[in-house]
């Protein structure tokens, strides 16, 4: 096994120190190269600093308070705590990747059984160039986290972004401040079977 998977940490806290250009593009680089569901390359990266990234985080903070007052997310009200201490972390990072699914469907549109087929294997591409760029962030000695919790502000991103497609994740990158410790993983004989 290659040493940067088993060295990959989620980071939650990140020095304030900039993160040169030509280290971001080479973790984009290293997400196009993923490998993707009949060559599709179904994704789209809005790289934001400065400005543009307190904008994001402006309207991810306002998804969240609409999520509060009315829900698109009803079911998941008990992870808004944990959508706040990832904002937190995403002010920390000098740089967030917004990772767009350019052939995504709108949430709210009904799927037959071929989209929605289209869409899981989209998602699976875009998870691995996802992966392929938090193991570049490694191996050049930055932190990163893959978020989620972007869909508590789905409105608002994809308003703001105006891309072709739907958000399906963000990337918080930057140098760590924080070595966090391996978290348990389920043992092998768990999770396969032989047949």
């Amino acid at each position: 096994m290659l040493p940067v998977i088993r060295d990959r940490r989620s980071v939650r806290k990140y020095k304030d120190i900039a993160v040169p250009k030509h280290l971001v593009e080479e973790i984009v680089e290293a997400g196009i190269l993923a490998p993707s569901s009949k060559n599709r390359q179904p994704w789209k990266f809005i790289v934001t600093t400065g400005a543009a990234k307190e904008e994001s985080l402006h309207r991810m903070e306002a998804g969240l308070q609409r999520e509060k007052e009315s829900p698109l997310l009803p079911e998941s009200v008990q992870h808004i705590g944990g959508a706040e201490y990832t904002l937190a972390i995403m002010r920390q990072a000098p740089v967030v990747i917004y990772i767009v699914n350019t052939l995504g469907k709108d949430i709210h549109c009904p799927l037959g059984a071929e989209e929605r087929i289209f869409e899981l294997c989209n998602a699976q591409s875009i998870g691995a160039a996802i992966e392929n760029m938090t193991l570049t962030a490694t191996e050049l000695g930055l932190g990163s986290l893959w978020i989620c919790d972007t869909y508590f502000a789905y409105e608002e991103l994809n308003d703001w972004l105006k891309q072709e497609g739907e958000l399906l994740a963000a990337l918080a990158v930057g140098y760590a401040d924080e070595a966090p410790k391996a978290r348990p993983r389920k043992a092998i004989e768990e999770v396969v079977e032989w047949w």
